[in-house]
């Protein structure tokens, strides 16, 4: 398992952040079929929700949407959520590793990062961001952490924030096997919450790959 522990900026703050970390074995032995017939039987249930949703009720008091406004943003998995219930954007079908987060997030509507645990250079360290600092985000582009950001680092820099999403370096690829799986939560966000949502990612993980081997931790 990676190495992962906070720094003193959180030792004292109310901020559980939860991870599997997982080895996937061979695509060979992945249930493909289970695991799509799965998927779409989940994306079915949770788009049976379009005719009632209203964000107002779904968000307004939720963590997640009070936190990404503080900071001027949108909650993505808001965004994605009424992309795929009200404007009909198709559930993206690649690498299914990848797939695992994205259900897992419109399930529980709780936010989570992918990296591969294998390009994560030394300790995982996580802190409270006290300055603008850059790196390179998925895709290539310019990112940076905000001040009061839940922000992680390794032996080469910042590979996520919470705002500002992963980076480039550890991002997942079609030969990643070695994925860790994290589950962000805002302060004060209940850490049963959080294992809550590391069991629904767990099922999808052991529906797509019932042979994967996975260690789990909140710190």
């Amino acid at each position: 398992m990676i190495e992962i522990y906070k720094d003193q900026s959180l030792m004292s703050r109310d901020i559980p952040f939860g991870i599997l970390d997982v080895q996937y074995p061979d695509r060979s032995a992945w249930d493909l079929a289970g695991f799509a017939a799965m998927r779409d039987q989940e994306l079915a249930a949770i788009k049976s929700q379009a005719e009632i949703y209203d964000r107002k009720a779904e968000f307004s008091e939720d963590p997640y949407f009070r936190y990404f406004r503080k900071h001027k943003k949108t909650y993505p998995v808001m965004a994605q959520l009424e992309s795929f219930l009200l404007k009909d954007r198709p559930f993206p079908e690649y690498n299914p590793i990848n797939q695992v987060a994205f259900l897992t997030e419109l399930k529980t509507r709780m936010l989570t990062g992918t990296h591969d645990a294998d390009k994560i250079e030394g300790a995982l360290v996580l802190f409270e961001a006290a300055e603008e600092i850059s790196f390179v985000g998925m895709g290539g582009r310019d990112k940076h952490s905000y001040k009061g950001d839940l922000t992680g680092r390794d032996d080469g820099g910042v590979i996520l924030t919470m705002i500002s999403g992963p980076d480039e370096k550890t991002c997942l690829t079609e030969e990643t096997r070695h994925p860790v799986y994290m589950v962000f939560a805002p302060e004060g966000l209940a850490a049963a919450q959080v294992e809550d949502c590391l069991n629904q990612m767990e099922f999808y993980i052991k529906t797509l790959a019932p042979r994967a081997e996975i260690v789990r931790r909140i710190v």
